[in-house]
């Protein structure tokens, strides 16, 4: 499976957060589109409509489980997907900043 390392993620990467809601509001990456895992079927309109037509969608959850199963099921159907290893744990750990939909500072559940 396609995966790339945190390090490697530049600004302006298209970044897709399948946690759960809960999660979601606890803390992620600024500007990252959210569709949990548990919608995300029922809800692939809006990525294919919010991603880059020609560029990468970078897949996440927690720790990569979660958006390695969304990533297999993206490159099946034909769209450029990568899963962030370590997930938002290690975008945390890396010092990438977590934040709430308030602009506060956020944490990974």
């Amino acid at each position: 499976m396609p995966a790339v390392e945190v390090a490697e993620l530049k600004d302006g990467d298209f970044l897709l957060d399948v946690r759960e809601d809960d999660e979601w509001r606890a803390g992620h990456a600024e500007g990252a589109l959210h569709i949990p895992i548990s919608e995300f079927v029922a809800r692939y309109g809006e990525l294919t409509e919010a991603a880059p037509q020609d560029g990468r969608v970078h897949v996440i959850c927690r720790s990569g489980g979660r958006s390695a199963q969304v990533t297999m099921y993206l490159v099946q159907q034909g769209i450029d997907a990568v899963n962030v290893d370590g997930g938002m744990q290690v975008w945390a750990a890396a010092g990438r900043p977590v934040v709430r939909d308030s602009g506060e500072a956020g944490h990974v559940l």
